[in-house]
């Protein structure tokens, strides 16, 4: 493909590439704002690449971020406070497969050199319009191609955190692995289990974010290898293939789509070291009940008091394992708009009001409670303070 002679770029990057330009170091913009750009999708998030040093990079602005300086990295920000990575030219002295010791003093072409796939080895000169791209990233782009950069086993090996970006790219633009990329990916794929849970985790969760379909990701993850590391109970490409359900849904949560495509999503998600407010989503939408039992506003309620904050979750995993809305979504808002009664703290009695009727103290209010608010959930009009006052009192045996 020909490149364009200018691409948008901030001023705020335009700036920050002057000033080191100014003091006689080089200053280009890469990654994935460039390619993203080059793919008709403009970006604002450049990160520039410079022969400036870190301690060059922050004796030169008054205002940066030690966001990654053992690799390179300072974050500087612009006039407008947005911080842009700044990361100076470098190359591995040596890998394990995990982390990098890197040096500086190298030039451009040898700092593209490192990087992962020829579509993330275009830079860009934000002031002269001056483009480079000594592996042929532009091409790849046209012919809507993955390939990695130089020798791919290197590259694999340099960083296994790389077989999961090639998952994600490849879904999320479409393009077509080529041939000797796959086979590295494949081969490479038994390294996994070198990575941090915390790694794999962002992986997947920008994986199910950016892939226009989830059957794609999901198939890639299994064919590769990768799935049998870290999700080993995630969908067959066979069971992908004959899913009819919805494949690029708009909304894109990592716990309902995990739970729509593990068999046991909690584990997973454990291992994984999701937050402890995931994982108990991914154990409600579990235990369910999927839906309500049947078709009237009484049912609906039962299952909304049932499930919880579950509701939503599961209905939008319901959404896209039938493929079509989920039957009972307009009730659930009818019951909703109603203010009807779902939980202990809707009731129209507290606990205190309770005891203050002569209920015993200990686990009777409780059981009270639960009692009043299944009432309550059947017939919402019987939610009346005095109503419920001589309810309980019948439920405790209090005359």
């Amino acid at each position: 493909m020909a490149f364009p002679e200018r691409i948008p770029v901030p001023d705020g990057v335009l700036e920050i590439a002057r000033t080191l330009e100014a003091a006689g170091h080089e200053a280009w913009c890469v990654g994935g704002a460039v390619r993203d750009t080059l793919l008709g999708d403009p970006q604002n998030d450049f990160d520039l690449a410079t022969s400036a040093t870190p301690t060059e990079v922050q004796a030169l602005f008054k205002r940066t971020v030690a966001v990654g300086v053992r690799y390179g990295t300072v974050g500087v920000f612009d006039p407008d406070r947005v911080l842009h990575e700044v990361t100076t030219f470098r190359h591995d002295v040596q890998t394990d497969g995990r982390h990098a010791e890197v040096a500086y003093g190298v030039s451009l072409d040898e700092d593209l050199a490192r990087r992962d796939f020829t579509v993330n080895a275009i830079a860009y000169h934000p002031l002269r319009g001056e483009w480079r791209d000594p592996f042929g990233g532009a091409d790849d782009i046209a012919r809507r191609r993955l390939r990695a950069v130089g020798d791919p086993p290197a590259r694999f090996r340099e960083d296994y955190l790389r077989v999961l970006r090639a998952l994600r790219f490849t879904a999320r633009f479409e393009f077509a692995i080529d041939p000797a990329t796959w086979e590295a990916v494949t081969a490479a794929a038994s390294g996994l289990g070198q990575l941090s849970a915390e790694r794999v985790r962002d992986e997947w969760i920008k994986g199910l974010a950016t892939t226009r379909s989830l059957r794609r990701l999901v198939s890639l993850w299994d064919k590769s290898g990768a799935a049998g590391i870290w999700l080993p109970q995630l969908w067959s490409a066979a069971a992908v293939e004959a899913w009819q359900g919805d494949d690029a849904p708009a909304r894109r949560d990592p716990v309902v789509l995990s739970v729509l495509f593990l068999a046991d999503p909690v584990a997973v998600l454990s291992r994984l070291r999701m937050s402890n407010a995931e994982i108990a989503r991914a154990s409600a939408l579990v235990s369910g009940p999927a839906e309500p039992s049947g078709v009237a506003p009484r049912d609906v309620r039962q299952w909304m008091a049932a499930v919880g904050d579950a509701a939503d979750d599961l209905a939008e995993l319901w959404r896209l394992r039938h493929a079509r809305p989920f039957p009972w979504a307009e009730v659930m808002a009818a019951v909703r708009e109603a203010g009807s009664p779902l939980r202990r703290g809707d009731l129209a009695v507290s606990g205190q009001e309770l005891l203050a009727a002569g209920i015993p103290a200990g686990p009777m209010v409780g059981q009270v409670l639960e009692r009043l608010l299944a009432s309550v959930v059947d017939d919402p009009t019987l939610n009346v303070r005095e109503t419920l006052l001589a309810r309980a009192k019948e439920i405790a045996c209090i005359r």
